[in-house]
């Protein structure tokens, strides 16, 4: 006969005990777990990067998961973010740029690509961004320089957080009447190649308005513009012959 040491019951009851003894041991930070991992590969959809405190300082992510508008740490969806890519985050927790990138070919065998790095502005929108995009044959690159206004994101994001779910005739109204309040953004530089393989270099005043517009077209035929806040051209170098 077999003794109760040797016993099933014995051995399910022993297995417990130490189970629990390590799970309260754990718990308790009598084991020490190590500090530094070393790995050769990992393989993840998403990686947080954090503070001692939990506080989100850099997200690395799949299109799958790929966080929408986190601003002081809480989240609200993206209207047309669907990226892979990286996502940087200020000392409070707010979303202060990142990098998104993309490709692929549709059902009909034309190709798209795109790439954009960009920098926020406190509490704002980016204010410098660097894009590339594909699609098919024309393709389009350019450097952006932004003016934000002072008012936080919080009060935009809070507005289409609420007309989420309206119908498109009413959400356009709501934006529109929050804008009137509300200065929009505006562009100041411009630095490019467009999808006609121009390139140009257009400086903006305050309002956004183009007010020098230096390009070489497609042709090789180079211009130097200069224009008033009504976009009429007021100087050309070399003079328009049509004038």
């Amino acid at each position: 006969m077999k003794t109760f040491l040797g016993s099933p019951r014995f051995l399910a009851i022993y297995s417990g005990v130490l189970t629990l003894v390590f799970a309260v041991a754990l718990l308790g930070g009598f084991v020490t777990l190590p500090q530094k991992v070393r790995f050769e590969e990992i393989t993840v959809q998403r990686l947080n990067i954090v503070e001692p405190d939990g506080m989100l300082r850099m997200v690395i992510s799949d299109k799958a998961l790929f966080p929408g508008i986190i601003l002081k740490g809480k989240e609200h969806p993206h209207p047309n973010r669907k990226t892979a890519g990286i996502l940087f985050f200020n000392d409070e927790g707010t979303e202060n740029g990142g990098l998104g990138f993309g490709g692929s070919k549709n059902q009909n065998g034309v190709a798209s690509s795109s790439g954009h790095l960009s920098f926020d502005a406190y509490q704002q929108d980016q204010y410098l961004s660097l894009d590339a995009d594909q699609q098919g044959d024309k393709t389009s690159e350019s450097l952006t320089l932004v003016d934000r206004p002072d008012y936080p994101i919080d009060e935009l994001v809070a507005v289409t957080d609420r007309i989420r779910n309206l119908p498109p005739d009413e959400q356009k109204a709501e934006m529109t009447k929050f804008f009137e309040t509300h200065p929009p953004a505006h562009s100041r530089l411009y630095l490019g190649r467009n999808s006609d393989k121009s390139v140009a270099l257009k400086l903006r005043d305050v309002e956004g308005h183009d007010r020098i517009v230096i390009q070489v077209a497609a042709n090789g035929s180079a211009t130097m513009r200069f224009l008033n806040a009504s976009g009429k051209v007021i100087s050309q170098i070399p003079p328009d012959q049509k004038q």
